[in-house]
């Protein structure tokens, strides 16, 4: 077994077809057959079914390619570690809530091009699951999402806490009580979204049944949703505060449901570039400013 055949073998994985990974590697498909069962007799085990629409992992083919995927993460953070001379430069893929990216970030990130221009800083955005997947599968080199996160292969830093409130349009009376919302639509992120998993249980602890959910992708669409009456959310005040003049009525929630840590996560026992350590040493410099001014 060797690094050589591992990469055919997780090509044929990912395409889920040998004349596919035959193509993407530029081979003949009958050397890619070749190196694949001369794996499987090294390894005296089946990886792969064949079928007519191309192959499908074995249980032993599966737990081969989580091995084989953190062995090539491991030689890609090696080379990382060799070439990293401590001047932040290269990509920097940040992960984040779409919330905490419309409201919280843009100094941020703008503060740390300048500091340092010569990093290639990416933000994508996805609910704090799909955020949290993201880091541990080496896709993304941190992200911010909804705490705690309580992970042993992630290490969270606690940046930001938010304030949530009900939104609803204008016209909409005070709502003095959970029941008071009980006939109306809720309007929330995907599945995924922490605020909506808040939402969600706060509701069923006081055994109410929403009338009705509806899935959104964007904030834009959430708020423009509400303000024209469809329905009710629940997000967070500082977002809710840049869109004060959108027809938005605000309602307060008991403390318990309306309090919720944001923290940034990444991945422990990982060499961190020293593109993310500025990144991070950044937060803690910006959670210090916060705790002074919250002092004066």
């Amino acid at each position: 077994m060797d690094l050589h055949s591992l990469k055919i073998f997780q090509s044929v994985a990912k395409m889920g077809s040998i004349s596919q990974a035959a193509r993407e590697l530029q081979y003949a498909q009958s050397n890619i057959t070749m190196k694949i069962q001369q794996l499987e007799s090294d390894l005296q085990t089946t990886l792969f079914y064949r079928h007519n629409r191309g192959t499908a992992l074995t249980d032993k083919g599966s737990m081969l390619l989580t091995y084989t995927e953190k062995i090539f993460d491991l030689i890609e953070e090696t080379k990382n570690m060799m070439n990293d001379d401590q001047t932040p430069r290269g990509p920097l893929n940040i992960g984040s809530m779409e919330t905490t990216a419309a409201v919280r970030l843009p100094v941020l990130f703008s503060k740390y091009h300048k500091g340092f221009p010569e990093v290639d800083l990416t933000l994508k955005t996805g609910s704090t699951e799909q955020n949290i997947q993201a880091v541990l599968q080496n896709e993304l080199d941190g992200a911010f999402v909804a705490g705690p996160i309580n992970h042993p292969d992630l290490i969270q830093k606690e940046v930001f806490e938010e304030e949530l409130i009900l939104i609803t349009d204008t016209v909409h009376p005070p709502i003095s009580s959970i029941e008071d919302i009980q006939t109306r639509t809720l309007l929330v992120f995907h599945a995924g979204c922490a605020y909506r998993e808040k939402f969600e249980l706060w509701l069923k602890q006081e055994k109410i049944i929403p009338n009705k959910i509806m899935e959104f992708g964007t904030l834009d669409g959430i708020i423009g949703c509400v303000a024209a009456g469809l329905g009710i959310s629940m997000l967070p005040q500082s977002v809710i505060a840049k869109h004060e003049q959108d027809g938005l009525r605000q309602h307060s929630i008991p403390n318990q449901n309306g309090k919720v840590k944001t923290v940034f996560i990444y991945r422990k026992g990982k060499y961190a570039p020293a593109s993310l350590m500025k990144f991070i040493n950044m937060l803690s410099d910006e959670e210090e400013l916060l705790d002074n001014e919250r002092l004066i």
